[in-house]
């Protein structure tokens, strides 16, 4: 099982996670940071990298699931800018024609539920079939380690999988007493692939992979291969 924040067309380890495990939970019912992944990403350009920013206004004190996106001025200009960068990319026609009703037909009034959207669509193009929930659907928790250890323990998770940075917060003892492996997925050792712009960059939206590598782009995850244990796909529920 994996559980993070609903993020903006987040990096490829993102979905390495999203692949690692056999159920994912958008932690949506958490505190929004402003100026975090939740609502921008970046992209490689001529003149380096350009962030991707949602507009949500300025108001802090909210839940994640509660963002609103007061108009949707940005899904035009996301879009030319993504035409702009993207054009001459190998695979831009193809992944064109699949973001088109994302960003110019649909329109999006809440950031939890578009990103949502946008990470089931690259999980579709990965091939990537893992369950996909949100945590506000489950009764009313608290919050860091224990409202994780609290989802794990709802949907009967014997392995929790989680990325580097929540060694800082996460108690692996409590865990252990409740009979959940926690396993740190190793975001070290990817392989590049054929990349715009100039020097290879891996910090950037998992759109850039999926424009240079169309259904090639699996081949540069690493899936369930990096996860340290013994046993390398999460058990969810």
């Amino acid at each position: 099982m994996v559980i993070l924040q609903p993020n903006y067309v987040p990096w490829k380890g993102y979905f390495d996670l999203i692949a690692s495990c056999d159920l994912f939970i958008l932690y949506d019912d958490v505190q929004f940071t402003k100026n975090d992944w939740r609502n921008r990403n970046l992209i490689k350009t001529p003149k380096g990298l350009e962030w991707l920013s949602v507009p949500v206004g300025g108001k802090i004190s909210r839940l994640i699931r509660d963002v609103e996106i007061p108009d949707s001025r940005w899904q035009l200009q996301h879009w030319r800018t993504l035409q702009a960068n993207y054009a001459r990319a190998r695979f831009a026609r193809q992944t064109f024609e699949i973001l088109e009703p994302v960003y110019l037909q649909e329109r999006h009034t809440n950031l939890a539920v578009l990103n949502r959207r946008l990470i089931e669509l690259v999980c579709t193009l990965l091939g990537i079939d893992t369950p996909i929930r949100s945590s506000s659907e489950f009764p009313a928790r608290s919050s860091a380690s224990d409202g994780v250890l609290a989802l794990c323990k709802q949907v009967g998770a014997r392995r929790y999988i989680s990325g580097p940075a929540a060694r800082a917060y996460l108690r692996e003892q409590d865990f252990a007493d409740a009979g959940i492996e926690v396993g740190w997925f190793d975001y070290s050792g990817y392989p590049e692939y054929p990349q715009l712009w100039g020097d290879f960059k891996h910090n950037v939206s998992i759109l850039d992979l999926v424009f240079n590598c169309g259904e090639g782009a699996r081949r540069y995850l690493k899936v369930e291969s990096q996860i340290t244990g013994e046993n390398n796909r999460g058990n969810g529920a």
